[in-house]
């Protein structure tokens, strides 16, 4: 499975940005639709956090403490891609983000649930 991550950028406290990550190379009888997605970041210097995750059918999303009410995250099936919305962006914001595609455990909330991660794209907020 490979999953490429594109959107970041340089961005104003404030502004909003929008992530996507597109996936490919699913063995024959598996597909994207199969899996839970998510997002995390990686600030320098920091571990790896959860941002955000939404399970197969879209019908449950996870957030973190400091995305929710400020970031959304969605998927399109039929694309193959996850998206995450992030508005009004903050400097604490600035990481790199990643997606990644679950494993099949049955929480979203932390790196080892997961088993493919995309290259990693960078947000970078200026105050």
């Amino acid at each position: 499975v490979q999953l490429q991550a594109s959107g970041g950028g340089l961005v104003q406290a404030g502004g909003s940005l929008r992530l996507s990550c597109t996936a490919s190379g699913f063995a024959s009888g598996y597909s994207f639709s199969s899996y839970g997605m998510g997002w995390f970041r990686q600030a320098p210097g920091q571990e790896r956090e959860f941002v955000a995750a939404v399970i197969w059918a879209g019908t449950r999303k996870s957030y973190s403490d400091s995305a929710r009410g400020r970031f959304s995250i969605s998927r399109d099936n039929v694309k193959n891609t996850v998206y995450l919305q992030m508005n009004s962006l903050k400097p604490e914001d600035t990481a790199v983000y990643y997606c990644a595609k679950s494993g099949g455990r049955s929480s979203l909330y932390t790196v080892a649930s997961y088993d493919y991660w995309g290259q990693g794209t960078l947000v970078t907020v200026s105050s």
